[in-house]
């Protein structure tokens, strides 16, 4: 089978026809996430089963929101913070893409989301093919968080050997530069000039995050609701530019 390098570059090779594959590729990811996710046009409360926890609605930290919701089928909670400002603010076909604050490995770090795609949305989801998300804390240098699909939410979070560096830099930072890019992401998502988000009182949101979830208590990261994306988009490459 040709491997998606390969067919990637014999599509750019094609000019007009390339932007005319990324916009197939496009209407076919929406189309994926609506039947491989039945509960795609239900809300993420219907869908999920998930409710506020009782007497615990959103906290404001500074910039940071902080909210936990309780899974009614498992008795677990699971708390968001994001920053109250967006990446990108939400339009056409396009769900809004956030900066949060995620557990992984232990360390707190920063994550940007797509969550939980409706069918409105679900064009957001070309980021999960081959989008990549750079990400710096000025003065430091950038660090880049490639994108994945975490059960109906598109999540771009940083590479293990980051981790460290990211959790290490966050509460410090009193700004972050956000930038999404990535060869088969549209126009209309990437970005030339990065997004700045000024920050405050990090520490103390941080703090009260992990008070209200503490290490080891979040849920598993939900499991992709669709195949290996890269293998399907080089098939489908394959057939639009047959040799």
């Amino acid at each position: 089978m040709v491997s998606f390098a390969s067919a990637l570059a014999r599509s750019r090779d094609s000019g007009g026809r390339f932007r005319a594959n990324v916009g197939a590729m496009i209407r076919l990811v929406a189309l994926l996430l609506l039947l491989a996710a039945p509960g795609l046009a239900q809300s993420p409360s219907q869908a999920q089963g998930k409710a506020p926890l009782p007497g615990q609605g959103t906290e404001t930290i500074g910039p940071w929101l902080l909210s936990c919701t309780l899974d009614r089928m498992t008795d677990r909670s699971e708390c968001r913070m994001l920053h109250s400002q967006p990446v990108q603010p939400s339009s056409a076909g396009l769900a809004a893409l956030a900066l949060e604050i995620a557990d992984r490995g232990g360390r707190l770090v920063p994550v940007v989301t797509a969550r939980d795609l409706s069918l409105e949305g679900a064009a957001r989801g070309a980021l999960a093919i081959a989008g990549t998300v750079q990400l710096r804390f000025p003065p430091n240098r950038l660090f880049e968080l490639p994108c994945g699909l975490e059960g109906r939410s598109v999540v771009c979070a940083p590479r293990d050997g980051d981790l460290e560096r990211a959790a290490a830099e966050l509460p410090r930072a009193d700004r972050v530069l956000v930038r999404v890019g990535g060869m088969l992401v549209p126009e209309a998502q990437a970005m030339r000039e990065p997004v700045e988000l000024r920050l405050s009182d990090t520490t103390a949101a941080l703090a009260r995050f992990r008070a209200r979830q503490p290490e080891g208590s979040a849920p598993p990261a939900a499991p992709p609701a669709l195949w290996d994306l890269r293998d399907m988009l080089t098939r489908l490459l394959g057939l639009l530019n047959p040799p």
